[in-house]
């Protein structure tokens, strides 16, 4: 139904206030009495054997959304009830941002892709944080953070730093994302020595807190082996708890899509389908350059219960989606879930 009726009207409209329009919606639908009990009854597969246990955290099954999603947490109470194990909110910035000029998000159909130049639009780290204390589900929550635009890399590590304590009190774990290609000189931050920096730093805050948070690092699919080593190398300086692989990607390499087209659309990250060999790639080569080392957390072109399958059997502990959501609907997770399981 929704890939035979519903996706085609939705994709008959801006792909950014379709994005708003289904939140108002799923909000609606949700309030409704009995509504949110019978969407958990459709899209969740309830199940001890999909339940994981990574960095002191228990997921009750390894499927997430990645952030981008509801990154001013908004709408986490309403999305557990479509099967996710876990939810990532942000990218929050210490100030509220509008992010870079409309139009910014685009569909590629043929390629079952997107391309967007958000610009870590968000409320703020502050009003996410206000907003995550109005949790009433169980839901493992990840605070992705980053910094401000107008902020220079001179700069950047106090932004992160404010980030951090903002969120510590109400998110599961971390994520810090330095791989963006949508912010202004962004991923300059991945040079190692700026990266041990930051990663000491909110290591030495998370000690100092009464109860500790995990933190993970979010990295491009376009790092080259050199640089994927150096990150396995980074993970046992820093002592993090993990990697996540990967976020959108500059490449516009093998488009169904005509170029014209794509060139028309000009700067944006990647996601979708064409991503999704690329992601696999650099979570197998991480997983078993470091003997699995680290949990891994695998993103990036899954749009069917094989291709998250090929993740976890690449080296993944767990699985986030996003943009096969907006394809593939609702019934994505649950499908995993139930591939999942019969694979025991």
């Amino acid at each position: 139904m929704y890939k035979a009726i519903i996706r085609p009207i939705l994709f008959l409209f801006d792909p950014e206030k379709v994005h708003y329009f289904t939140f108002r919606l799923i909000k609606i639908i949700n309030a409704i009495p009995g509504l949110g009990a019978l969407n958990r009854k459709m899209f969740t597969v309830e199940d001890k054997r999909l339940e994981r246990e990574l960095f002191g955290l228990k997921f009750k099954n390894p499927v997430g959304i990645a952030a981008g999603f509801d990154k001013n947490a908004v709408l986490y109470n309403q999305l557990e009830n479509y099967g996710f194990g876990f939810l990532e909110v942000g990218t929050a910035t210490p100030k509220p941002q509008i992010g870079n000029p409309k139009k910014r998000l685009f569909r590629l159909k043929k390629d079952q892709a997107l391309i967007n130049r958000m610009g870590f639009n968000n409320l703020g780290a502050d009003a996410i944080a206000k907003n995550l204390r109005n949790k009433k589900t169980k839901l493992i929550i990840g605070g992705n953070i980053g910094k401000n635009t107008a902020t220079s890399n001179d700069d950047a590590l106090a932004d992160y730093v404010y980030n951090f304590e903002a969120l510590h009190d109400v998110v599961d774990y971390f994520v810090v994302n330095v791989s963006c290609p949508n912010v202004k000189n962004l991923t300059k931050l991945q040079d190692t020595p700026f990266l041990t920096e930051l990663l000491n730093t909110l290591k030495d805050i998370d000690a100092s807190k009464k109860v500790q948070r995990p933190i993970l690092l979010k990295i491009a699919p376009d790092l080259n082996d050199s640089q994927l080593d150096e990150i396995i190398e980074l993970v046992a300086a820093t002592k993090i708890d993990g990697i996540i692989a990967c976020n959108t990607t500059t490449s516009r390499e093998n488009l169904k899509t005509p170029s014209a087209e794509v060139e028309a659309i000009a700067n944006g990250g990647l996601s979708g389908k064409p991503l999704k060999d690329r992601s696999t790639e650099v979570i197998k080569y991480l997983s078993t350059k470091s003997n699995k080392a680290f949990p891994i957390i695998g993103v990036g072109g899954i749009h069917s219960a094989q291709d998250a399958m090929e993740k976890i059997e690449a080296g993944a502990d767990l699985v986030q989606i996003y943009t096969g959501f907006i394809y593939e609907g609702p019934k994505l997770v649950k499908r995993i879930n139930q591939a999942i399981l019969s694979h025991k």
